[in-house]
């Protein structure tokens, strides 16, 4: 595998959500930006900085448990630490399912901006209808970061690699999210999306219940699509 470094989980799935050649978002931006908030929680969880505190009970609808302060030390990330701000200082303390309500609102301008501060993004000008239209986008300036994500994705798959904590939460977003399709790996796709998400069960149970909040929160987004 290659040594490239891993990024955020919210960043993995900004570059998996969007086409390599034309940066157009393959899901719609308000269901990624939910799919990015619970990377963010999730991304807080393993690193020792949140809890959740389970309030409903084990039949409790996804999403209802509350999201504690576990370590107050800042992760030196901008977006993390400002959720992990905003978990401190919630008052009330905040559901998991209203957290990632709120806290996805523009998120998907502050993930793209930060990767492109980052440099992992630039802005390209495509043209449209004979060159008579522009419009801006942004790009991957290493198909890298891509590639090595769902590199990853298949090892899991193929039983090639260990599920280590990172990649199973990538794979239980991807599969919530409905990106298996997206991922070019030549296989069917509800076989995969069935696999991501068995190896995303045997996650801690804290990762398993935002990952669950994110899979409800995207169906009431389709489901008010149709209202």
């Amino acid at each position: 595998m290659s040594t490239v470094p891993l990024l955020p989980l919210r960043d993995e799935l900004f570059l998996l959500c969007h086409n390599d050649d034309t940066g157009q978002p393959h899901i719609h931006r308000r269901a990624l930006a939910l799919g990015m908030a619970g990377a963010v929680l999730i991304d807080l969880f393993l690193a020792g900085r949140i809890a959740l505190t389970d309030t409903t009970g084990d039949a409790g609808p996804a999403g209802g448990q509350r999201i504690r302060p576990h370590l107050d030390r800042p992760v030196g990330d901008l977006i993390a630490d400002t959720a992990l701000t905003s978990v401190r200082y919630a008052d009330p303390v905040p559901t998991v399912r209203g957290w990632l309500a709120w806290f996805a609102d523009d998120l998907y301008e502050r993930a793209r901006a930060g990767l492109h501060a980052g440099g992992i993004l630039h802005r390209a000008t495509r043209r449209r209808l004979a060159g008579l239209a522009r419009t801006e986008t942004y790009l991957a300036t290493d198909t890298k970061w891509a590639v090595v994500a769902r590199a990853r994705l298949r090892y899991l798959a193929a039983g090639r690699d260990q599920p280590d904590n990172h990649t199973a939460a990538l794979a239980g977003l991807v599969a919530v999210l409905g990106l298996t399709e997206h991922l070019y790996l030549g296989e069917d796709t509800t076989t995969l999306t069935a696999h991501l998400r068995a190896i995303a069960a045997q996650h801690h149970r804290p990762v398993r219940d935002i990952t669950a909040a994110v899979d409800a929160a995207v169906g009431d987004l389709a489901t008010a699509t149709y209202r």
